[in-house]
């Protein structure tokens, strides 16, 4: 209340219109979702952490999907070398047409305290048929987006390792038409990824063995994205992961592994804009005031704000926090049977529901098969299987 009166004083200094009382404990419960440009960077790309509540960056056993998730896990790769393929329907209970699919791949060197890696995402949108203001086509156009990545890690010390990411990102969704007035354009950005993991094996007390990952990845680093001109330059999903793993050895054949990952956006949220009692924007000399902190600022800036800038305050800040919890089984390094669950408070996207996944190994082929579920009664991702195809091309050796 001390901020709604401090605003009644302003009000009164300037000569502008009376505002509705309001605090930060009114805003705490209301819809406001953070957006940005290319939300495809988003998107799980593999069907094992998809199996897992979409947990990964504090895998055992990393693979190439581990490029997306934590690139410096690859220098704990069992394998020399490998590549993948993933395919995910995408939306399919509202549209036919619309997929995602993500190809990575890595090697190790000689030593293997390095690694280089790299992966393509690319969503299709399916077809689009354009129409003018009255109604009459114009055309039709499949919209697609993509991005590029190239990736380094090393390994500083037995327990520590650190990666970095460039990336290329095109967004294609309008084919350069004129769109209610405005010229439209693909938007083309670069961006970059900082990752960590601390892995280290210790021995329980009923002598079994065990190991503990903690992984960081900053993800997303980089320019602004439009559509149509400069002026109108928005944010991509600059995102800070960070994640644990445990996995214990139950015996020869057995192992199980627990993941935990939250996830949160580093860019602005949208404040509260002040409305007057008469029901016109409020201003003081042409500005229009507003709960929160100004979200048109660089990306740094809005990196850092991001941790603060919550129109309802702490509990908003806690609200845009993700969750990924998961649980992995592996029986003879052969068969995995996986199991998860992602949370996302209901007023910041409301994604909430359970994961099931399965993971079949023959020599240097795995297949993973995954399904969402949705804890909501209807969702557009229900029922949704995925579908990802790993190839390892060096040779198998068990290093657990």
């Amino acid at each position: 209340m001390k901020k709604a009166t401090l605003f009644f004083v302003l009000s009164a200094v300037f000569g502008t219109s009376s505002w509705a009382q309001i605090s930060k404990s009114d805003l705490t419960g209301q819809l406001n979702t953070v957006t940005t440009m290319v939300p495809f960077l988003t998107i799980t790309p593999d069907s094992r952490s998809a199996g897992i509540g979409d947990a990964g960056v504090a895998l055992f056993s990393p693979d190439a999907n581990s490029v997306s998730w934590n690139m410096s896990n690859l220098v704990n790769a069992d394998r020399q070398s490998g590549f993948s393929l993933s395919y995910a329907p995408w939306l399919r209970q509202l549209v036919s047409d619309v997929g995602f699919s993500y190809l990575s791949g890595y090697s190790k060197s000689k030593n293997g305290n390095s690694v280089i890696g790299g992966a393509i995402r690319y969503f299709s949108l399916g077809n689009i048929n354009f129409t003018d203001f009255e109604g009459n086509p114009i055309g039709n156009f499949n919209p697609n987006e993509f991005s590029i990545d190239g990736g380094y890690a090393t390994r500083f010390s037995k327990n520590f390792s650190m990666g970095v990411n460039l990336r290329f990102i095109y967004s294609n969704i309008a084919g350069n038409r004129v769109i209610n007035g405005a010229n439209t354009k693909a938007g083309v950005s670069g961006a970059g990824d900082v990752n960590l993991l601390y892995h280290t094996k210790f021995r329980m007390k009923d002598g079994k063995n065990s190991d503990f990952n903690f992984g960081l990845n900053l993800q997303n680093i980089g320019s602004k994205m439009t559509y149509t001109t400069r002026e109108q330059r928005d944010f991509i999903p600059t995102n800070l992961k960070l994640g644990v793993g445990w996995k214990y050895e139950i015996d020869q054949y057995n192992k199980v592994g627990l993941y935990a990952d939250v996830n949160k956006l580093l860019v602005p949220t949208r404040p509260y804009y002040l409305v007057a009692y008469d029901g016109s924007d409020s201003a003081i000399n042409g500005v229009r005031q507003f709960i929160g902190k100004d979200p048109n600022v660089g990306v740094v800036q809005g990196m850092i704000q991001s941790f603060s800038d919550a129109p309802g305050g702490l509990n908003e800040e806690l609200n845009e926090w993700t969750g990924s919890f998961g649980t992995e089984y592996w029986y003879d390094n052969k068969f995995a049977g996986r199991i998860g669950a992602f949370y996302e408070n209901k007023n910041k996207g409301g994604r909430q529901y359970a994961t099931f996944g399965l993971g079949l190994k023959y020599e240097k082929i795995t297949i993973d098969l995954a399904m969402l579920v949705p804890f909501a009664r209807r969702h557009p991702l229900q029922n949704q299987l995925r579908f990802s195809l790993l190839f390892d091309m060096g040779a198998f050796s068990d290093k657990d």
